[in-house]
C-alpha cells in the first residue's frame, strides 16, 4: 500500500475489494450493483428535510432558496468531474443550472464508494460511467417527489405537472412553485423505486457545452487545493527521504539547520528527515542545511540495466494465459512467423501541485487536510500511522492540482502523519520537486513479444506476451486472481482486431528497488502502443496501407471503424507531405471508448522531431459536456506525447537519477501541435475519456516516424539518434 518500507506492517488492512480487470469492473448486472453500493433510498419514504433542507439521499440537497447541492463522491482533478457529474443531477432534476453547488463527500465508502471500483476512488475513468445511472435515478425520484409535493398543495393530480428549471410548473392553472418551497413537504413524500428517466431527446443540460463550476474561483483565486491549506498556527515543513528505497538514516547533525533563521523543529525518524519552520522558504533552507548520512539497505546496487535485464529474460518465459482463442501456438509452430519486441519504461506522475498533507494530530484525534483520489484510505492511512481508530480521524478533501493515480496512493498520508506526531499544532509538510520525482509510485516498465503470421494479407495467428510489474497485486490484491493483473493485460486481451487464433500471456516481474502503481492509462498504454506499432509493421510487410490494413480487420467492431474512416478523412490520409514527414495512425477501444488518432509529424535532419498537427475521433457515446470531453483529449494527447517525446525514469546505485523538469521534460507550449478532435454523437451510454487521449497520441507518433524514416521503433521514449539523416536502421 505505500512506498515506505518502514512501519509497512501497520498499513496491512488498507486494501480493498474490486472486480478482476479495470476494464471489466462495469458488467452485467452493473446498474443493481450500483444503487446498493451507492446506498440511494429509491424506495421507501425520503430523507426528512433538515434545516430547511431535502435531503432524498447520501448526494442531494436542496435548500429552502431552491439551491441544489450534490455532495460529490468523485475528485477534481482538472478533468471537469465538478461539472459533468453535476450536470447528470441536474438533467434528471430538472434543476436551473446556476442554482448548482459543488461541496466534497467525506470519507465514508459505505455511502460514497464509487460503484465500479468497490472503494471511495476517483480513477479508471470511470466518473461519469459509474455514476451516469445512479445519479439520474437519483435525480428522477427526487423530481418525482417534489411534483408529489407540489400536485398535493394544489389539489391536482401529479401527471398534470411537469418541471423546469428548479419549477413545477401546472400548465392548467397557469400556477408554478419553486423547489425552495417544497423541500418540507418533499421529505414526506415516497420516493418511487424505479423512476422513469428522460428520453436522451429531451435532454436540456446533457450535451450542452456548459461552463465549468470550478472555474470562476480557480480564476479569482477562490479555488482551494491541498497546498492551500491554512489551519490556524500551522508550521510548515519539508522532508528528505533515503534516497534508495529501504535505505535508513544513519547519522543527523542538527545544528546547523536549527541554527536556520525560522526553523523550530527537525524531526528524525528511521528513512527520513524532515525540518519544520515558520514557512516553507525556512523549512527548506534548514534541510538544506541539515547533515546527513544514509545507509543504503537491500537496493543501494539496483539500476535501470538489472531490472530491464531481469524484465527482457521474464518475457522468455511461459505466462498465465489472459485470452486465447484457436490454437495460436500451434499455428505460430511453423512457417513465416513475424517477432517484434516493445519496451516501455519507468515514468513518474510529476504532478503539478507537488505532493503535501497538513495535519493536526493531537491526543484522541487527528484532522487531515489534502488533495486526493482515495479519501477514505487516507482516513485508515493516518489511522495506521497515528494509533487512532478511524473513526477519530477527519479528512477534508480538495482540489487536486494533478492526479493521474499518483493521489490514489494514500503514502503521502502516511509519511505525513508519521512527522505530525512529532509535532505540537498543525503542520503542513510539502515534498520538493526533486523529492516528488525521486520517490514515485512508478508507472510500470514493460517488455512485449509479438508474434504474428500473415496469410493472404490478413493476419491469420497472434501472440502477446506481456511482462512486467503488478500494480492490482500490491494495490488490491482480490483483484489479482490465479497470477492475472488485468490492468497489465488491458488492450491486449481485447485488442480490436479479428484473429482466428489468438493467445495473450502475463508474466510478473517485479523490478528491485521501487514501486509500481496507476499511471494516466498504465496497462492499456503499454499494450496499445506495442498492438498499433506491430500492427503497423504487419500492414508494410503484408504491402498494404496502414489504414486500410486496418479497416479490414475491424469488420465486428463499427464504432471503431466509424472513428477511423473518420479521422483519416479529417487529417486528410493520404495526401502527399514533404520528405521525412509522414502521418501516422493507431485506433483502440479505449475505457469503454472508440478512438482513431492520426498525428502528422517532420523529423528533422538531426532527428528531432516536430509536431506538425493531431486529428482524433472519438465515439464516447452520449457526451455529457462536449468542452470537457474535448479538454481531456487534448490534455490526455498532449501527456501521451510528452512520454512518447521525453519519459523516462532511469535509476543507477539504486537512485532515481531524474529530479526536476530540466531532466524529467514535459512538451512545451511552443511544442504543441494544433489538435483538432470530433466527437461521434450517439445515444450509447457514455464512455471514459480521461486516459484515452494517453493511449492514443504515443503509438500514432511512433508509426508516423516509421512512415516518414522506415525507421521502426520499439522502445520509449523516442531515441533521436536512430533518426538522424544517414543513421543506420
Amino acid at each position: 500500500m505505500t512506498a515506505v518500507a518502514p512501519n509497512a506492517s501497520a498499513m496491512k488492512g488498507l486494501r480493498g475489494a474490486l472486480p478482476l480487470s479495470r476494464r471489466g469492473l462495469i458488467g452485467a448486472g452493473g446498474a443493481a450493483a450500483l444503487l446498493v453500493a451507492l446506498q440511494f433510498p429509491l424506495s421507501g419514504r425520503s430523507v426528512a428535510a433538515k434545516g430547511g433542507r431535502f435531503a432524498p439521499d447520501a448526494f442531494i440537497r436542496i435548500d429552502s432558496d431552491g439551491v441544489v447541492t450534490l455532495v460529490m463522491p468523485q475528485v477534481e482533478m482538472g478533468q471537469g468531474t465538478y461539472t459533468a457529474i453535476p450536470m447528470i443531477l441536474a438533467e434528471e432534476l430538472d434543476a436551473a443550472w446556476e442554482r448548482v453547488r459543488v461541496e466534497h463527500a467525506p470519507p465514508d465508502e459505505k455511502l460514497y464508494a464509487n460503484p465500479a471500483l468497490g472503494i471511495q476512488a476517483t480513477g479508471n475513468s470511470n466518473s461519469v460511467r459509474a455514476f451516469w445511472t445512479p445519479l439520474r435515478k437519483a435525480g428522477a425520484a427526487a423530481r418525482a417527489a417534489l411534483v408529489e409535493a407540489a400536485a398535493r398543495s394544489w389539489g391536482v393530480p401529479a401527471a398534470e405537472c411537469r418541471t423546469q428549471d428548479s419549477l413545477v410548473i401546472h400548465e392548467r392553472s397557469g400556477r408554478q412553485i419553486g423547489y425552495g418551497e417544497l423541500v418540507g413537504a418533499a421529505a414526506h413524500m415516497a420516493l418511487p423505486k424505479d423512476p422513469p428517466l428522460k428520453d436522451p431527446k429531451a435532454f436540456r443540460l446533457i450535451g450542452r457545452p456548459l461552463k465549468r463550476l470550478d472555474t470562476p474561483d480557480k480564476v479569482n483565486g477562490r479555488a482551494v487545493y491541498g497546498i492551500d491549506a491554512l489551519p490556524a498556527g500551522v508550521k510548515f515543513a519539508t522532508l528528505a527521504q533515503s534516497p534508495v528505497r529501504g535505505g535508513k538514516v544513519a547519522s543527523v547533525n542538527q545544528a546547523k539547520a536549527l541554527a536556520a533563521p525560522g526553523v523550530r523543529q527537525v524531526v528524525a525518524l528511521d528513512d527520513l528527515v524532515a525540518v519544520v519552520g515558520d514557512n516553507t522558504w525556512a523549512a527548506s533552507q534548514g534541510l538544506a542545511a541539515l547533515e546527513v548520512a544514509w545507509t543504503n539497505g537491500p537496493n543501494g546496487a539496483v539500476s535501470s540495466e538489472q531490472i530491464w535485464a531481469q524484465l527482457r529474460k521474464a518475457s522468455e518465459r511461459s505466462g498465465v494465459v489472459g485470452k486465447a482463442a484457436g490454437d495460436a501456438e500451434r499455428a505460430l509452430g511453423a512457417g513465416d512467423v513475424f517477432t517484434a519486441a516493445y519496451e516501455e519504461p519507468l515514468l513518474a506522475h510529476a504532478c503539478m501541485e507537488p505532493l503535501n498533507c497538513t495535519l493536526h494530530v493531537q491526543p484522541g484525534q487527528a484532522e487531515v487536510w489534502i488533495g486526493t483520489q482515495v479519501l477514505a484510505r487516507v482516513q485508515q492511512a493516518v489511522a495506521a500511522a497515528t494509533g487512532l481508530p478511524v473513526e477519530k480521524v477527519t479528512v477534508h478533501n480538495h482540489l487536486l492540482g494533478g492526479g493521474f493515480g499518483r493521489r490514489l496512493e494514500p503514502d503521502m498520508a502516511f509519511t505525513a502523519a508519521r512527522i505530525a506526531t512529532q509535532v505540537a499544532g498543525p503542520v503542513k509538510i510539502i515534498w520538493s520537486r526533486e523529492e516528488d520525482i525521486r520517490h514515485d509510485i512508478y508507472r510500470p516498465a514493460y517488455v512485449d513479444v509479438l508474434s504474428a503470421k500473415l496469410s493472404d494479407g490478413r493476419i491469420a495467428a497472434w501472440k502477446h506476451k506481456v511482462a512486467g510489474s503488478s500494480v492490482l497485486a500490491r494495490f488490491l490484491p482480490p483483484a489479482f486472481q490465479k497470477g492475472l493483473d488485468g490492468d497489465a493485460v488491458d488492450s491486449a486481451v481485447d485488442m480490436p482486431y479479428e484473429v482466428p487464433d489468438f493467445r495473450v500471456e502475463y508474466i510478473r516481474e517485479e523490478p528491485p528497488g521501487i514501486v509500481t502503481g496507476f499511471w494516466r492509462g498504465v496497462g492499456p498504454d503499454n499494450n496499445v502502443f506495442a498492438v498499433e506499432s506491430f500492427i503497423d509493421e504487419l500492414a508494410r510487410k503484408a504491402g498494404q496501407d496502414p489504414v486500410a490494413f486496418r479497416r479490414a480487420h475491424l469488420g465486428k467492431t463499427p464504432r471503431l471503424k466509424a472513428a477511423l474512416d473518420l479521422v483519416a478523412a479529417k487529417s486528410r490520409w493520404g495526401d502527399p507531405l514533404p520528405p521525412r514527414t509522414a502521418r501516422g495512425v493507431a485506433v483502440q477501444p479505449s475505457f469503454g471508448s472508440f478512438i482513431a488518432t492520426v498525428v502528422e509529424a517532420e523529423i528533422d535532419e538531426a532527428g528531432e522531431v516536430l509536431l506538425r498537427r493531431v486529428n482524433t475521433a472519438v465515439d464516447t457515446g452520449i457526451v455529457v459536456n462536449p468542452d470537457t470531453v474535448i479538454a481531456q483529449l487534448q490534455g490526455g494527447l498532449i501527456f501521451g506525447l510528452t512520454a512518447a517525446l521525453y519519459g523516462e525514469v532511469t535509476l543507477e546505485n539504486g537512485r532515481v537519477r531524474q529530479s526536476n523538469f530540466h531532466d524529467y521534460r514535459m512538451l512545451r507550449m511552443d511544442q504543441v501541435p494544433p489538435i483538432e478532435v470530433h466527437l461521434i454523437r450517439n445515444g450509447e451510454a457514455p464512455g471514459g475519456i480521461g486516459e484515452t487521449g494517453t493511449t492514443a497520441g504515443l503509438p500514432a507518433l511512433r508509426n508516423a516516424i516509421y512512415a516518414a524514416t522506415g525507421v521502426a521503433l520499439r522502445r520509449m521514449p523516442i531515441d533521436r539518434s536512430l533518426l538522424a539523416k544517414g543513421a543506420r536502421t
